[in-house]
């Protein structure tokens, strides 16, 4: 139920919110308050709380009342005074997702594989350029909605973040107590994704030292909208104890949405994401894992807000898409995903460590590396930090729907340098039917040989990861340890060298900027790409992404 007014209710700023939510708005040179943070009329709430059969939350940011009504309760709730409006939702059950095995476990004993994929999901992102920089996340508070953090609070991952009590305040917002450290171990997995560490003090995340809110917002079977509901009331929650950056690996689809509804206006948990924004806090959400289900492949909401910064899954073997991660663009054909991190980790969770998969592993990679970045300079706006983060990412300025403007690095923020080696590494030329794309000779040089102008292939790649079944975002726990190896000796071998391979994305955009078609070709050949001009219409572009440089062609 939508309120009229706030009407004679006072309030005082700095009572409310903690020193840090008020520093966090001077920063950003936001009003110390605006009318989303003054209190709900309690006059109201008695009226409401009178008729209905329970209240279920009371939102200052939306003016509004939730609560269990019967038809009949509802119709008079209309009629209350101080309500503006009732919108009815289906008290349905919310699926479980579908299992393909039982709950994971971890374990103490750590191949030298796990170990590798350890150090390469945060040197992927160019940690030790953070590193260097003496940028962990100090100073950054962090707030986690998940499914619960069962064994978090004994894990010894997290032994240091535990005993500096940089854990600063906690809530189950299912149940209404304090206590998160129950239910799933879905948000263990994701807080190691930020704050944990191996037994031999391997980063598992890229801001061990930034401080944590962590907030249950979800669990299984429970009434599919009351997961929204508890993310708004997170959200207020995270907002008055200073959360600097959300992150949210969760989504919602198809059991109360439609594709078409994915437009970042639609769903109560997309609305309470952009006001977040508004007041100055980062909002980092996993993209979705329903990229391989032929009735919805597109991410989820709230990732499809245009100011929430969507994060898809990076396969670390080849350095493209993971098959599972949602695709963009979102319903009002906004960019999404944003950017790309591992969808593959390892992680903590009870008992030890595992390796699991999806998109709710790459978005807390991205948070972490989000506080070290804001850490370097505090005095940006959310929105600008939001610009700088895409804009230091390997594709930047190209960008398809499967990978945004790609892979994050660290040096390129800190450092924004213009590409190394030759400034254009393409030609277009345009003869009889066709667009044709040749890369350069002096950018055709890769380790060990000379590109030929032909070979007998130009293949277009995609994803070659195992076909797995990876359950929808936030109940990755679910699912069972993927690409598991014969266990090797513990030991600590060199990093292997991420050096991604050297494709070419291509894409074409129409005149308003919405991409038609896009595709990923591994180099063989000088002699790259050849688009039928039929296939091109005036006011199209045709932009090229190699070796870092993105070249456009207008179509006349």
């Amino acid at each position: 139920m939508r309120l009229r007014h706030k009407a004679g209710v006072q309030f005082d700023p700095a009572t409310y919110f903690s020193p840090a939510a008020q520093d966090r708005r001077r920063r950003q040179h936001l009003p110390a308050a605006d009318s989303t943070d003054f209190p709900v009329r309690p006059d109201f709430v008695r009226q409401i709380t009178a008729l209905a059969d329970s209240v279920t939350l009371v939102s200052r940011w939306f003016n509004a009342v939730a609560c269990r009504a019967t038809p009949q309760q509802a119709a008079r709730l209309r009629q209350l005074p101080g309500v503006l409006s009732v919108e009815s939702w289906d008290a349905q059950p919310l699926a479980v997702a579908s299992q393909s095995g039982t709950a994971e476990r971890g374990t103490m004993t750590i191949t030298a594989d796990d170990r590798q994929l350890a150090r390469r999901q945060t040197a992927s992102l160019g940690g030790a350029a953070f590193q260097q920089a003496g940028l962990s996340g100090q100073g950054l508070r962090i707030a986690i909605f998940d499914v619960g953090f069962q064994g978090a609070a004994q894990h010894p991952a997290f032994q240091r973040l535990l005993s500096e009590k940089r854990v600063v305040a906690t809530h189950d917002f299912v149940r209404n107590r304090p206590d998160v450290y129950v239910s799933g171990t879905h948000g263990t997995e994701v807080l190691s994704c930020i704050a944990g560490q191996l037994p031999d003090g391997t980063p598992l995340g890229l801001a061990p030292q930034a401080e944590f809110l962590l907030a249950r917002t979800e669990r299984l079977n429970r009434e599919i909208y009351a997961e929204e509901e508890a993310w708004l009331a997170a959200a207020e929650w995270a907002d008055r104890n200073g959360a600097d950056i959300i992150n949210s690996s969760l989504g919602y689809t198809d059991r109360r949405y439609f594709p078409e509804q994915m437009n970042g206006r639609t769903s109560l948990v997309v609305r309470a994401a952009e006001l977040a924004v508004r007041k100055g806090i980062l909002v980092v959400n996993a993209a979705g894992n329903d990229g391989e289900d032929p009735d919805w492949h597109s991410i989820g909401t709230p990732a499809d807000a245009d100011s929430v910064l969507t994060v898809g899954g990076l396969d670390p073997d080849t350095y493209l898409h993971i098959d599972f991660s949602s695709y963009g663009p979102s319903a009002a054909r906004r960019i999404k995903p944003n950017v790309i991190a591992f969808g593959t980790v390892l992680a903590a969770a009870p008992g030890g460590y595992v390796r699991t998969q999806g998109t709710s592993f790459s978005s807390p990679l991205m948070a972490g590396f989000a506080a070290c970045a804001w850490q370097q300079n505090r005095n940006l706006t959310v929105m600008q930090l939001f610009e700088q983060l895409q804009q230091c990412a390997d594709l930047y300025p190209y960008f398809d729907y499967a990978h945004g403007y790609g892979l994050p690095r660290a040096a390129a923020f800190l450092r924004p340098l213009p590409p190394s080696g030759p400034r254009q590494s393409v030609d277009f030329i345009r003869q009889d039917s066709v667009l044709a794309v040749l890369i350069r000779p002096e950018a055709a040089v890769i380790p060990a040989q000379v590109l030929p102008l032909y070979s007998d292939s130009a293949t277009t790649v995609s994803s070659v990861t195992k076909k797995a079944n990876v359950p929808a975002v936030g109940r990755e726990e679910l699912a069972p340890a993927l690409n598991k190896s014969t266990p090797k000796p513990d030991s600590s071998p060199p990093l292997m060298p991420l050096v991604r391979p050297g494709y070419l994305y291509w894409h074409v955009a129409g005149p308003r900027g919405v991409l038609r078609t896009y595709e990923v070709r591994e180099v063989s050949q000088r002699a790259v790409l050849q688009i039928p001009l039929r296939t091109l219409q005036p006011g199209d572009t045709v932009r090229v992404c190699y070796r870092g440089i993105t070249q456009s062609y207008s179509v006349q």
